[in-house]
């Protein structure tokens, strides 16, 4: 805790001078004008301002009005403890608020040590975080005003010298020596939060705190033989670079990125037998000789967001080629249809490291065993956003938008307060047996609190991912109803609405409402499966080559009232996988535009099972919108095999018997397990129909 004192209060008045004089790059509030990395000079395609774009109905737009009105007031109840009033047991309840107000000396009382309350204190941040983004869209001075009552307790429970861990500060426990103290995790997620609230509301009394914890990183970090014990705080360092201007915090994001794989090692006495020091936190290489993903998802994908956000800044051609290189790695051999990682749960990497929660073996996809763990699926969307940033390629947009309507949003239940850890592509009901972050029903607590607040930022900072500026012009990667009032790269402004109803629907009418006089290109997203798609503007349909997977430029001196029409052809498609992937050997997924479908055994006859549902290559779906589940959902037929009981059987002969056809009800993947325990899932089983002469398929 700080003890404040005259001088310290002359100190910190000093400091503030000092700050606000220095903010000549962004200046208190210029995030109104300024994209966040505008000031990156190795970015192609920048971000726009949260504040500039609103989302005005629909998908996204329920989304965010959900987080806004359930998620943030349900998470700071829970965050207090208020369990009760939140249909949560007491006895489970959160103690990372009464962490922050025992080590601010606001209330008697000592650590608990619950499980998951190391990283406690980053959570905390997400949801503060996510509490500013409102507030910088909304204007609600009630959000305002709580966040200053947060604010002066984390003030007070930050030590002289800018430490601010409650845990560790709690049980007196030496500093920086282990990895799963996430001292680093916590102070990163820390800046973030306080760059996001300095933009919202021009006031510097979280970022002051933010750059005293920053400074007490840099005076232990920036040691010749200091030894790296964490991940996240690469992305936070980065971002209190932008918004300071201090080069020191840009020199210790390089150096954070610089200690992996160098032999930074804690004492001896410190590394235990679980190998923690290795491939785990992605640490026996460096970064840039780098062939592949390994360890654990969510640090190695936040090390590849802040390796990139590091890149955005010097441009060292040899981090991009490595990053280049793992990206590829995974999205070759190691992502689900889904978007999500972590397929390994515990295991070893292939330098026979201990793992968990890990990217798994090339082509090694389990379903029912699957990780992936949704903080990882989410830092999975926020590395391809930053790909997309630093290169302008649609394949990044593409797979930025696959993890955030699947991988990423089925974490998020349908009332906005419950959530799942691990999201696996196959589930077999009451007796599927748990495992390590799985639950058979969706949860309101659970000590591992990391993924509802992480799901909650990330919907409200999404405005940010819908659009991007460069010499060009402006680019549309993320449909949806909203309304983006930008400023182009040269300083001019643009203001375009949006409407449509994606991903439910194909079409997208973009109105010009106000733009300078001058050509400039609007850059649109033609999704790598919308084979197919047509653009007219002002009622003609352009005869330019509208490729799948790519940006179509439309470049022109553009008028108040000028409309662009987009269609991208909605057709029910089946995916099959790379033959390598053992486990989806002669099974198809089904997909709808940026949608994965799976079955669920709510929707099929008594007592059947889903495991017996297999898939005609030729089936044809019906799409219909269903205000239930307020998704649009597929109808088709398909077969049922009969159904034999195992017993005790292993294996067993073959049936001879046809198949049955049966009615089949599909929903979105994301939408999964809102209705109690059921069976799911994602790949079935196709029969192949042969016409007649046509040997192309067994």
């Amino acid at each position: 805790m700080r003890v404040k004192s005259e001088f310290r209060e002359v100190l910190v008045a000093a400091a503030v001078l000092a700050v606000v004089a220095g903010l000549c790059r962004l200046a208190v509030g210029q995030e109104d004008s300024v994209p966040k990395d505008s000031l990156s000079p190795h970015t192609k395609v920048r971000c726009v301002p949260l504040k500039d774009v609103r989302w005005t109905h629909g998908f996204w737009a329920d989304r965010f009005n959900q987080a806004r009105d359930v998620a943030i007031p349900f998470m700071w109840k829970y965050f207090q403890g208020q369990t009760r009033s939140i249909g949560i047991d007491r006895d489970e309840a959160s103690f990372v608020w009464d962490n922050f107000l025992i080590a601010a000396g606001r209330k008697q009382g000592h650590y608990r040590p619950v499980p998951g309350s190391k990283w406690g204190d980053g959570d905390f941040y997400k949801w503060l975080e996510a509490v500013a983004g409102v507030h910088l869209v909304r204007k609600d001075d009630d959000l305002d005003h709580l966040m200053d009552q947060v604010i002066e307790v984390i003030s007070d429970a930050q030590e002289e010298d800018g430490y601010l861990c409650t845990h560790m500060t709690l049980r007196k426990a030496k500093r920086f020596q282990e990895v799963r103290d996430h001292e680093t995790y916590n102070m990163g997620h820390l800046m973030i939060a306080a760059c996001l609230h300095h933009r919202a509301t021009g006031k510097t009394s979280l970022l002051e705190i933010a750059e005293r914890a920053a400074d007490c990183l840099h005076a232990e970090f920036m040691q010749p033989h200091a030894h790296f014990i964490g991940y996240t705080s690469i992305m936070g360092l980065v971002d209190l670079y932008h918004t300071t201007g201090k080069q020191k915090y840009l020199e210790l994001a390089e150096r954070f990125v610089d200690m992996h794989g160098t032999g930074s090692r804690p004492p001896a006495d410190r590394i235990g037998a679980n190998a923690m020091y290795t491939d785990i936190r992605q640490d026996r290489r460096p970064l840039r000789k780098e062939s592949q993903a390994v360890g654990h998802a969510v640090w190695g994908t936040y090390l590849y967001c802040g390796a990139a956000d590091v890149l955005a800044e010097t441009g060292d051609a040899s981090l991009h080629a490595a990053l280049s290189r793992i990206w590829r790695d995974v999205h070759q051999r190691k992502c689900y249809i889904t978007g999500g990682t972590s397929a390994c749960r515990h295991g070893l990497s292939p330098s026979r490291d201990f793992v968990g929660e890990a990217f798994g073996r090339a082509y090694e996809l389990p379903n029912r065993s699957a990780m992936c763990e949704t903080c990882a699926n989410i830092a999975a969307g926020m590395w391809n956003q930053r790909m997309l940033s630093l290169e302008g390629k649609a394949v990044f947009a593409d797979a930025m938008e696959r993890v955030l309507y699947n991988a990423a949003l089925s974490g998020l239940g349908a009332d906005g307060a419950s959530y799942l850890y691990s999201n696996p592509l196959r589930w077999n009901g009451q007796d599927t047996p748990l495992l390590h972050g799985n639950s058979h029903t969706r949860w309101r607590h659970l000590k591992s609190y990391c993924c509802p607040p992480n799901l909650l930022r990330t919907i409200v900072r999404l405005g940010t991912w819908a659009y991007g500026v460069s010499d060009e012009g402006i680019w549309v990667h993320i449909y949806g109803s909203n309304t983006v009032e930008t400023h182009l790269a040269d300083g001019s402004m643009i203001w375009l609405r949006q409407e449509t109803d994606y991903p439910w629907d194909g079409d997208v009418d973009i109105r010009i409402l106000r733009a300078a006089s001058k050509p400039f290109s609007l850059m649109l997203r033609i999704p790598n499966w919308a084979a197919g798609a047509e653009v007219g503007v002002n009622g003609q349909l352009l005869e330019a080559d509208v490729a799948p997977g790519a940006y179509l430029s439309i470049r022109r001196v553009w008028s108040e009232g000028d409309r662009v029409r987009l269609h991208l052809p909605m057709e029910v498609r089946l995916t099959e996988a790379n033959p390598l992937v053992e486990e989806l050997r002669n099974q198809v997924a089904v997909e709808r535009g940026p949608i994965v479908y799976c079955l669920e055994s709510h929707d099929l006859p008594d007592h059947t099972d889903v495991s017996e549902i297999v898939i005609p290559n030729n089936v044809r779906f019906d799409a219909e919108f269903d205000t239930t589940c307020q998704a649009m959902v597929l109808k088709g037929q398909a077969y049922r095999r009969a159904r034999r009981e195992w017993g005790d059987r292993l294996y067993r002969p073959a049936p001879s018997t046809s198949l049955q056809p049966i009615d089949i009800r599909m929903i979105p993947y994301y939408a999964w397990n809102n209705r109690g325990v059921c069976q799911m899932t994602v790949w079935m089983p196709v029969v192949w129909s042969v016409a007649q002469g046509d040997e192309s398929k067994p």
